[in-house]
């Protein structure tokens, strides 16, 4: 039978796989052999998941399924607290047991030099070099180390060539008055989405760390795309049957003018002219503080000069209409995305971008910011398969037993439970990871919301938690979102709370989500900034919060050719909110409530929203907010349009 609710339903079993498959259509059907554990599990299996710990050979229960992580790191702090896991484990063999053996006990055995060998660890002299997610694979950190290799050479002389043809500097003497910036050279492979590589990559970089404000530089900021508007774009695409078209401009931030006069050191093997001479900078060169925001400024006079107007709701989206038609691109710094019913249009925009930048055009759209992009005639689907491949390789979890659920239901963290870690550099490094993952996975949203509140100072608790994400990212490594083709462009929004959710503050979980026809475009979990004084105002606090939001989107789908019907339905499961916001009434209740707060009554009284009461077992949103079962968890995950991807294949059509 499968237990709904139970301390055993958020983990996943033959039963439970077998109960939810019909709730899923083929694209989030997970048979047991590629996906979720088919032996029944406890949450008690969880506490010996630490990757820093040495396991003894016999510390797997038959009644318990035991979770292998990998090779050790040698983060001792990383090791388990719980109970089940000190009386699996045997103490001899795990130098951090923490296991109470008295010490009347027998002396140790005198030690032994170990005879195991480190597969691809490289050797003392090389500490210097930054190890690649493959083991054969090791990144130069300095020009001494990478020359003499072919792959790097030929890396340094195609990034010296460009250096050359964009003229980046102009030799000239040394003057004490001159203050001279250091360069290096900086190594990176360029990875293929399926792990194999693509091209080694070699950069000269100028020391910018050394710059002096207002002197060597004033303004820094340069705009990049918002992720809602990249989901949005992909969203308005898949409806409309639009192409999308990616580019890449080659040694972007070369293209940049340099006002400032900088002086750099000649970087590293630079053989040309007198060695006591100095380069003076003409282009922005990586690693200047105000690089980027030179680059974009070109750009953006370039395509402006073409006839593109840029968009007030994002300032990296540029939009063209000519006649009936619409060509819209989209900027992350050096990254593009070309699309709309124009084809001429688009045509036009890249021969104007060639002749202006050494363009690299890339076709159909596949892999864009670690987003891999599969359309088929059901829509476009973006995944993060190799991002979450890489992420369980790195945290030392890359075979461990997936689970049904990202936590406990009603399990609550708290700051001060569980040993304190001693070196949080993992934890802050998995858990930065994992906000990145949530663009494209909203299923995991409140699971990271949580465990990012302790990145200041972690706790074996908190690092359970994150381990426990790990485990159903390795079942769930195929599922991301899906952009179905075709569908009215309606745009919905769901706002939920879990009230007082908070242990340590008492403060509640906000969670919406916004989606147009069928594809969420914009979703968010976040603790609310003070603690309310009833589930009403909580509610009411985070229907004001995607009402700014929908505002916005509004606005953007409007720019990209979409006609948004209002009054936008916005859905939520408390009547009592509903009623403050469509009464603007003065209650003793709500008084206190700030003024901004009040902005959903503006939209409600403007026609521009509309309340729309949902139950509370409907409330997509309710995902965001909470912990469930794995039923409810699959059933509001496939509300999101959370799909797997082996249906698509290729990349996006034209």
């Amino acid at each position: 039978m499968f237990y709904y609710g139970s301390a055993n339903s958020d983990l996943a079993s033959s039963q439970n796989l077998e109960f939810l498959r019909p709730l899923m259509d083929p694209l989030m059907d997970v048979s047991p052999g590629e996906g979720l554990s088919t032996e029944e599990s406890t949450s008690d299996d969880l506490s010996v998941s630490s990757p820093m710990e040495i396991s003894s050979a016999g510390s797997s229960s038959s009644s318990s399924s035991s979770l292998s992580t990998g090779p050790s790191l040698s983060h001792s702090n990383y090791s388990s607290t719980s109970a089940s896991s000190s009386s699996s484990s045997s103490a001899s063999s795990n130098q951090f047991s923490n296991s109470t053996a008295s010490q009347e006990d027998d002396a140790a055995p005198p030690l032994r030099q170990s005879n195991r060998v480190n597969i691809g660890k490289p050797p003392a002299h090389h500490s210097e070099f930054v190890a690649f997610s493959t083991p054969s694979i090791v990144v130069p950190a300095t020009y001494k180390q990478a020359k003499g290799h072919a792959e790097w050479d030929h890396a340094m002389q195609v990034e010296s060539d460009a250096l050359d043809a964009a003229h980046t500097w102009d030799l000239v003497p040394r003057r004490p008055e001159y203050a001279v910036v250091g360069s290096k050279w900086v190594y990176n492979i360029k990875m293929h989405p399926d792990g194999t590589i693509e091209r080694h990559k070699a950069r000269v970089v100028a020391q910018g760390f050394r710059q002096a404000y207002g002197i060597d530089y004033a303004e820094t900021f340069a705009p990049v795309a918002k992720m809602q508007t990249v989901r949005s774009l992909l969203a308005v695409a898949a409806m409309k049957g639009w192409p999308l078209i990616q580019l890449d401009v080659k040694n972007a931030f070369l293209h940049g003018d340099l006002k400032e006069v900088i002086y750099m050191e000649r970087p590293p093997g630079y053989t040309k002219g007198d060695s006591s001479m100095v380069c003076r900078l003409r282009r922005s060169l990586y690693g200047l503080k105000q690089a980027p925001r030179a680059w974009f400024e070109k750009f953006q006079d370039t395509i402006l000069r073409a006839g593109f107007v840029q968009s007030d709701s994002d300032p990296s989206l540029f939009l063209r209409t000519t006649g009936q038609c619409l060509t819209v691109l989209l900027i992350y710094v050096d990254d593009m995305v070309i699309s709309g019913d124009d084809e001429e249009g688009i045509r036009e925009v890249t021969d104007v971008l060639r002749s202006t930048f050494n363009l690299k055009e890339l076709g159909n759209l596949a892999y864009f910011l670690g987003l891999e992009v599969h359309r088929s005639s059901l829509g476009i689907h973006i995944g993060q398969r190799k991002y979450v491949m890489d992420l369980l390789e790195e945290a030392q979890m890359d075979t461990c037993t997936p689970c049904a659920t990202l936590m406990e239901q009603n399990l609550k963290l708290r700051q001060t439970e569980g040993e304190a870690l001693s070196d949080g550099s993992l934890y802050r490094s998995i858990v930065g990871s994992l906000i990145y993952l949530t663009h494209t996975r909203p299923d995991i949203s409140y699971v990271v919301q949580v465990v990012s509140q302790y990145m200041s100072a972690p706790r074996t608790t908190h690092w359970s938690a994150v381990q426990r994400i790990l485990r159903y990212l390795e079942g769930t490594t195929n599922v991301g979102l899906l952009f179905p083709a075709g569908g009215e462009p309606i745009v919905e929004a769901y706002a939920d709370t879990d009230y007082a959710g908070c242990w340590d503050t008492r403060r509640s979980t906000s969670g919406w989500c916004v989606k147009v026809g069928n594809s969420f475009i914009s979703w968010r979990c976040k603790k609310q900034d003070r603690v309310s004084k009833s589930s009403t105002e909580a509610e009411y606090r985070s229907m004001s919060e995607v009402a700014s939001e929908i505002t916005w989107l509004c606005r953007l789908l409007s720019e990209l050719g979409v006609v948004v019907r209002v009054p936008v339905r916005l859905h939520v499961d408390n009547t009592s909110a509903i009623r403050i916001a469509t009464n603007p009434v003065l209650l003793d209740r709500t008084k206190h409530i700030e003024v901004h707060v009040h902005y959903i009554r503006q939209l409600v009284t403007e026609g521009v929203v509309e309340l729309a009461y949902i139950t509370s077992e409907d409330q997509t949103a309710d995902l965001l907010t909470k912990a469930v079962s794995s039923s409810r968890h699959w059933f509001l995950a496939h509300k999101l349009m959370l799909r797997k991807h082996h249906q698509f294949e290729g990349g996006v059509r034209s």
